[in-house]
């Protein structure tokens, strides 16, 4: 009689619900007429995606404690199922704003490699091997490639797709060689097998584990891994660039997370220093190279470089309240992100052309709530009191001063004023300009056109960006249950 391993396919269920997606509305574009090949693809992804979240949710209720899956491939804990909502709930929004970009090819297409990707993550930000870690990083990453590059008409688009394949593809190499080392080292694979095994002073095995660090700052967008950031953010479709800039940020940050502590806490010392190197690095390079962008993605490419750091702050703390911090942080931060490029991609709708700081004249007169959100956007990645950007940076601060790191406070604190040039300046844009070019527009064409989906997603987005503020302690319960899952 075979003996083959059990499957907890309760733990798996967030994964396949989102594969079960991509499946149909694959199979979707080939069989459903070309006129309702847009809204068969919309409802089925909302559903699959609204699934996972419940699926997901119900992980997190019955599991306390962490466990193995599949032969330790993966891990069912708290951790991994608080990242599979937040990817899930991202997914839900992009595919809101999605709906009504005019899409004319690839409909189908368009929708399964997304609930692809936001598969891949789920699974990456559960993996707890590194063959599985690198499998589910491919996984996703291949599906992103091909979403940077769907618009086929746009060159920019192709260029887009193109650059982050060959740097996503570098940044897999670093990681899988740092992996190959590791192994070698010890002679294991999973993470917790690493951190019970000899060789922890092994020159072999730190420079491995720095070989990892390296190969997930690719995905994090941390400097100085971030040099195709801000190109294939420019370059891709808008709706894409969102779900990059919140869902990947997240998936690879929890993941970064979980290795660090999990695989490698006695070699802390070394990667806490690194990882507050990569943030500092990030923290500078981020916010000056910000200040200098006209094009409005491009300047919210350089931000996220820019959160990246605080959110790798989180990490170099190295504690619970780190831990907890960072997954605070990456509510609020997921909500602003997303809301942010879709006033940016309705705006686009609307005008036809990439979205500078100029062509953003005007709209909080044109679209009041459009400019009313992207405002409070805008302060809660600056920061400000009354939305959860606030308190994520002020727990980032708080964990990494109690870790002793005093002087990274400093830096974070000076990087935030720094950033206050571009938040405000994109204000003043939506404010304080006469809008010229969008009142031509508007004036020629009659009202501008609303996208009622587009409009949810804004508006859920800013729910969660000011509500994450005033409902700040069942949130802070939420992400301390999920790092319990962690050996702190």
């Amino acid at each position: 009689m075979i003996d083959t391993p059990s499957v907890d396919w309760l733990a798996l269920s967030p994964t396949l619900a989102l594969l079960a997606v991509a499946a149909i509305t694959l199979l979707g574009a080939v069989i459903v007429p070309r006129s309702s090949e847009r809204a068969f693809s919309v409802v089925v992804s909302l559903a699959g995606f609204a699934t996972s979240a419940v699926l997901a949710g119900i992980v997190f209720d019955r599991s306390p404690e962490a466990s193995a899956v599949v032969v330790e491939s993966m891990t069912r804990d708290r951790l991994g199922a608080f990242a599979a909502i937040l990817i899930a709930a991202v997914g839900i929004a992009v595919v809101l704003i999605s709906a009504g970009d005019g899409r004319r090819s690839h409909v189908g297409e368009y929708y399964a490699l997304l609930a692809a990707a936001s598969a891949g993550m789920v699974f990456f930000a559960s993996a707890a091997n590194l063959m599985t870690m690198f499998l589910a990083l491919e996984w996703f990453s291949i599906s992103l490639y091909v979403l940077c590059a769907l618009d086929t008409h746009r060159r920019e688009s192709l260029e887009a797709g193109l650059k982050y394949l060959i740097v996503g593809s570098f940044g897999s190499g670093i990681l899988l060689f740092g992996c190959a080392l590791v192994y070698g080292a010890t002679g294991e694979l999973g993470f917790a097998s690493i951190r019970e095994a000899t060789g922890a002073d092994d020159p072999l095995f730190v420079t491995g584990m720095a070989m990892i660090l390296a190969g997930l700052a690719f995905k994090v967008s941390a400097a100085p891994f971030h040099m195709w950031t801000p190109d294939v953010y420019q370059g891709a479709p808008t709706t894409v660039t969102a779900f990059m800039a919140a869902a990947t940020k997240a998936a690879a940050l929890v993941l970064t997370l979980r290795i660090l502590v999990t695989a490698f806490p006695e070699q802390d010392e070394i990667w806490t220093i690194a990882v507050a190197v990569l943030a500092v690095a990030s923290l500078v390079i981020g916010n000056l190279a910000a200040i200098a962008q006209r094009d409005l993605k491009r300047l919210l490419a350089y931000s996220s470089v820019s959160h990246a750091g605080f959110l790798l702050i989180a990490i170099a703390a190295d504690n619970a309240d780190g831990g907890t911090a960072l997954l605070y942080y990456l509510i609020p931060y997921c909500a602003a992100t997303v809301g942010a490029f879709a006033v940016v991609a309705a705006r686009e709708r609307e005008l036809a052309q990439p979205v500078t700081l100029s062509r953003l004249e005007g709209l909080g007169w044109e679209r009041p709530f459009l400019g009313i959100a992207m405002w409070w956007f805008m302060l809660s990645m600056a920061g400000f009191p009354l939305t959860g950007g606030f308190l994520g940076k002020l727990f980032v601060f708080s964990a990494v001063y109690e870790a002793g790191w005093w002087w990274l406070v400093v830096i974070g604190v000076l990087a935030t004023a720094l950033s206050l040039a571009y938040y405000l300046n994109v204000v003043r844009a939506l404010y304080m300009r006469s809008g010229e070019i969008g009142g031509t527009v508007v004036a020629a064409g009659g009202s501008p056109p609303r996208d009622l989906l587009l409009d949810t997603a804004v508006a859920c987005a800013l729910v969660v960006t000011i509500g994450s503020f005033f409902l700040v302690q069942p949130l802070v319960d939420l992400a301390r249950d999920a790092v319990a899952s962690l050996p702190f």
